[in-house]
């Protein structure tokens, strides 16, 4: 079984910088893509940033520029450096991540971190 796990959210004035992690945890995962969503209330979820194994990355039009992911390849973890927040970016954190599990494809999500942006 495959666990996602985030950290790392909370409160912050508008302009500041949060760093968000996700560990992925469980026997013989693979993993593939790591990335990052959020759903704000009353909005459907979205892609804020991805990270493919080989260390490609891709941004939302809103965060790029502001946002960075990256990933530890050893520890099986995915960060997301979040710099000159906005009230905007207000909403719920979730990792997100695919791979193999033997010889099984899956895509797990975490409980998700809550980011509060103040103006």
């Amino acid at each position: 079984q495959v666990q996602l796990v985030e950290s790392g959210g909370g409160l912050v004035q508008a302009g500041g910088s949060l760093r968000l992690s996700c560990a992925a945890s469980g026997s013989s995962f693979s993993m593939r893509a790591m990335g990052w969503y959020r759903q704000a209330p009353g909005k459907q979820r979205e892609l804020v940033a991805v990270i493919t194994s080989g260390g490609t990355t891709n941004y939302a039009d809103s965060v790029r520029g502001r946002f960075t992911i990256s990933r530890d390849n050893t520890k099986n973890m995915a960060f997301l450096q979040m710099n000159s927040l906005k009230p905007e970016d207000t909403a719920d954190y979730y990792c997100n991540a695919n791979g193999f599990v033997g010889l099984k494809w899956g895509d797990y999500w975490g409980q998700g971190t809550q980011v509060t942006v103040s103006s």
